[in-house]
């Protein structure tokens, strides 16, 4: 039987295309803040045209090359169920190959990093551009003002503001559109660019080639997040609209292009050309516009790090967290630690790097592991699907020396500010990996017995009056896969701590697909009047709220007459009083009488402190804690291990 599923799917229109303007594109969309300015910031001396036309050139071959044929042409096709996303990938390709986790969290943490540093550089490169009218202006306060307002909105939710993000995008796509315009009719030369000629000549005999490469890098950012977001609006608005996006940020990188070469100085001397090119009295206004724009790339990237988190929890990559829906709207969820902890980091990068172009170096290579990580996942797809070898092999290879050559330049800048994504990342990836390798330590001592052999015994205490009712309806949550199997936990809570029993025995498992939206639920009679086992098969990205879906299975198990759900007591019988219900949650514990390796003790404890912070199975699945029993049980109830205890008289 199938649940009820609010999936949506997304059709080409008028309206999604504008909505992917605002909801896709606000990453890559403000990249012209920031990426000429660190251009000049890397190139040494008096800027040349050849040198300005040759990274102009790279950004429009970058923008074509790993953008457009990468991501908008080739990675998009990669959808799980219309959902995109580097967990994503993983979910459609880790049962190929074990090693493919590694890949999944180093990419994952990478635009977990990614996700932190891009409200950082953004609004902080936004609100720089109030240097140019007023110079001695603290640009700081100004910025931590905005970034706390934007968190602080988060757990109210943002659909109402969401829906103006489109048109906002687009009257930013035009701006970048118009201030290009004017400064290319200017100085037509510019349009040589188009050029690769140009781009490979720069990268040749420029001194500084590779250092040029590194800034130019920049102009990519928000490739994978267009991928991250591409089940919300499809596959068909992102590629119809990135022809107009595209268009605008080329026009745009234009336009500062040709106001360097026509204002020629010392590079350490130019202001941000993103504002040079705007007339005087244009500039509070595009202040303002490009600070909103700003905000909005930046509240993508949050809704993006929320997604990521909950998919990472589903497939036990990260602890669990409280999930909260502010709003009706699909997709709109609120995770409060999440928020906090993205909140603190993105303040103390600001205040570590106290601006854009201190961040710079730390950015392009959050992104840049990242986009190396999906060609990884991407490969493997390729592979699970059979394409050609030779297929394969240009996409591996033209997707390597890209980002390879990119990695290699962004290396050299690892000292200012690349230690930084390397820590976060290297934190986020520990978490993730101490989570998922403890969990599978705990899952090494759970047992799995036949259920046929315990039949007889669950019916006969179930019938023994002798024993206290326990409940009427006792639920456990099973970890076995396998319906004619049952975890000697359970059975040692049914039997051995205060025997329990039930009317009915209730065995509730929760598989994980790799689809994303599945909503399914199935029902076996497993012991004739005694046991019922439901199973739910739920999508990576559905919440497990287990409450609500057993409450349902329950009231369709009325209607078809499969269950009578009347209290088992006469007194209540009589007046159709429906039964009771108590969950039993089992928190297995260690017990100290064996020792495990020192490697796998330290995980393991890591595991536990995570674990203690973490959201309980009560709140996870959604239960009423009024009718919730947890207990404990070892790891171990049986060892085989022999002391030299001897008795003496």
């Amino acid at each position: 039987m199938r649940l009820r599923s609010t999936r949506a799917y997304t059709t080409l229109s008028v309206t999604g295309v504008l909505i992917t303007l605002g909801i896709v594109f606000g990453d890559i969309g403000t990249s012209p803040l920031y990426v000429m300015k660190a251009i000049l910031g890397v190139s040494k001396g008096f800027v040349s045209v050849d040198t300005i036309i040759g990274t102009i050139s790279c950004i429009i071959w970058t923008l074509t090359l790993q953008t457009t044929v990468k991501y908008i042409y080739i990675i998009l096709q990669a959808d799980n169920k219309g959902e995109g996303g580097i967990l994503a990938l993983y979910a459609l390709v880790r049962k190929s190959k074990k090693w493919l986790l590694v890949i999944a969290v180093i990419g994952a943490s990478a635009f977990l990093a990614d996700c932190i540093l891009t409200p950082s550089i953004t609004i902080v490169s936004a609100v720089e551009g109030l240097h140019l009218q007023n110079p001695s202006l603290e640009i700081l306060p100004v910025a931590l003002l905005i970034i706390i307002g934007l968190f602080l909105i988060q757990q109210f939710g943002t659909a109402a503001i969401g829906t103006s993000f489109g048109p906002i995008m687009f009257l930013w796509f035009i701006m970048l559109s118009v201030l290009g315009i004017v400064q290319v009719v200017q100085f037509p030369l510019i349009l040589k660019a188009f050029n690769p000629v140009y781009a490979i000549d720069l990268l040749s005999h420029h001194p500084h080639g590779y250092l040029l490469l590194g800034a130019v890098f920049l102009c990519t950012t928000g490739a994978e997040a267009i991928y991250t977001d591409l089940g919300h609006c499809g596959i068909k608005n992102i590629r119809v609209s990135w022809i107009f996006v595209k268009t605008a940020l080329i026009l745009n990188y234009l336009g500062q292009g040709a106001w360097v070469l026509l204002h020629p100085q010392a590079t350490g001397t130019y202001p941000n050309p993103f504002f040079a090119i705007m007339p005087s009295w244009f500039l509070p206004i595009g202040v303002v516009i490009a600070t909103i724009a700003a905000v909005i790339a930046s509240q993508a990237l949050i809704s993006g790090s929320y997604t990521i988190i909950s998919e990472a929890i589903q497939l036990s990559l990260w602890p669990k967290v409280r999930i909260s829906y502010p709003t009706t709207r699909k997709g709109q969820m609120y995770l409060s630690s999440v928020n906090w902890l993205l909140f603190l980091a993105i303040v103390a990068v600001v205040l570590t790097f106290r601006s854009s172009a201190n961040m710079e170096a730390a950015y392009v290579l959050a992104i840049t592991v990242t986009m190396l990580m999906t060609t990884v996942l991407m490969i493997a797809l390729m592979q699970r699907l059979k394409r050609t070898a030779f297929a394969i092999l240009v996409f591996a290879l033209g997707s390597f020396v890209i980002e390879g050559t990119f990695l290699v330049a962004n290396l050299g800048n690892f000292m200012l500010g690349g230690w930084f994504t390397l820590i976060l990342g290297g934190l986020i990836a520990f978490i993730m990996y101490a989570w998922h390798r403890g969990r599978n330590i705990k899952n090494q001592f759970t047992r799995y017995v036949d259920l046929a052999d315990y039949a007889q015994a669950l019916t006969d205490l179930s019938k023994d009056e002798s024993v206290p009712l326990f409940a009427s309806n006792l639920v456990y949550i099973s970890l076995a896969n396998h319906h004619s199997k049952i975890e000697t936990k359970i059975l040692y809570s049914i039997f051995n701590k205060n025997p329990k029993r039930a009317s009915t025995y209730w065995l509730l498992h929760v598989h994980i697909t790799d689809e994303p939206h599945t909503l399914e639920y199935s029902v076996e009679n497993s012991i004739p009047g005694v046991l019922m086992r439901v199973e739910f098969r739920l999508g990576f990205k559905v919440q497990p709220r287990i409450n609500l879906y057993f409450k349902h299975v329950l009231e369709e198990l009325i209607h078809t007459k499969e269950i009578n759900l009347k209290s088992d007591y006469a007194a209540l019988h009589k007046h159709n009083i429906p039964a009771d219900f108590c969950y039993v949650i089992i928190r297995r514990i260690q017990n100290y009488d064996f020792d495990f390796a020192p490697f796998k003790q330290f995980i393991l404890n890591v595991f536990l402190w995570l674990a203690r912070i973490s959201t309980s199975d009560i709140r996870t699945y959604g239960l009423d804690t009024s009718n919730v029993v947890e207990e404990k049980v070892p790891y171990v109830m049986k060892t085989n291990k022999k002391d030299n205890l001897k008795r003496v008289e």
